[in-house]
């Protein structure tokens, strides 16, 4: 019985990832076509943007200061001072900061957009959006799409900032190492591919969250308890999107041998 219920689940969940596909690509038509509700959008971009950034800027501080602290004293010991900073820069561009802002807001921002929508359709009110001749991907799935798009970027920009804020404190308070070394390092080791990369990806993550979050919230069945399943599912499975293609995209952006510690 119970082989049966996770072969059905693992089909159900193929099925919606599959329809996720589709909504991508009837996303972008929409978007190009310029059907676009503006004050769902704004009001989706406030949502991503400002009302998740406490929590995302609090995450990358604390990232940044735990990097230092794990990094600065094995440096010291080897007398690599001079690269703490410059480390710091490429973890936290490269990974750090486009993936935990994009974990963050795949659990605050993912699971509210599979929990609305989800509601929507198991109380019928998709079909009443149907009724008065409004098309809910123009109405729910765009919005949120552009939304997580252009704010996740952003969010990340911020992230890398704070993050590297704190490992300076950090450096500079219990390590006594200059605030000058630190900040030169960062200019020697860090390239503008690596800040190109670092928003490119957020925009990735950004749009996988908004199109799982909503997928799952369309395909939703089965009452309150079908909500529930839909938010968590549709949960996982961003972070599991999140950390594929953040494989991809790395191995893409960053193939054969650097020359970073050279600049």
């Amino acid at each position: 019985m119970s082989d049966r219920r996770s072969r059905h689940s693992l089909s159900l969940w193929f099925q919606r990832l599959v329809a996720a596909f589709f909504l991508t690509g009837q996303v972008f038509l929409h978007i190009l076509q310029g059907r676009i509700n503006r004050r769902n959008t704004l009001e989706q971009m406030n949502m991503v943007g400002p009302e998740s950034m406490a929590i995302a800027l609090i995450t990358a501080g604390f990232v940044g200061m735990v990097f230092t602290i794990q990094v600065a004293r094995e440096f010291i010991y080897y007398g690599a001072t001079t690269t703490i900073g410059g480390v710091l820069s490429l973890s936290l561009t490269r990974e750090l900061a486009p993936v935990l802002t994009a974990v963050v807001i795949a659990g605050r921002v993912g699971s509210a957009f599979a929990a609305e929508i989800g509601t929507m359709r198991v109380t019928e009110q998709l079909d009443a959006l149907y009724m008065l001749r409004t098309d809910p991907i123009d109405y729910l799935v765009v919005p949120r799409v552009i939304a997580c798009g252009l704010m996740l970027p952003i969010l990340t920009g911020l992230s890398l900032f704070v993050g590297m804020a704190g490992g300076l404190v950090i450096s500079s308070s219990l390590y006594a190492i200059n605030p000058t070394i630190f900040l030169n390092s960062v200019q020697n080791f860090t390239q503008l591919w690596d800040v190109f990369a670092c928003l490119f990806k957020s925009l990735v993550f950004g749009i996988i969250i908004a199109i799982i979050g909503c997928s799952w919230g369309l395909t939703t069945t089965g009452g309150a308890k079908g909500v529930g399943e839909s938010t968590t599912t549709a949960v996982v499975t961003s972070l599991l999107a999140i950390f594929v293609s953040n494989f991809f995209l790395s191995w893409l952006m960053f193939q054969g041998t650097g020359d970073t510690a050279l600049g």
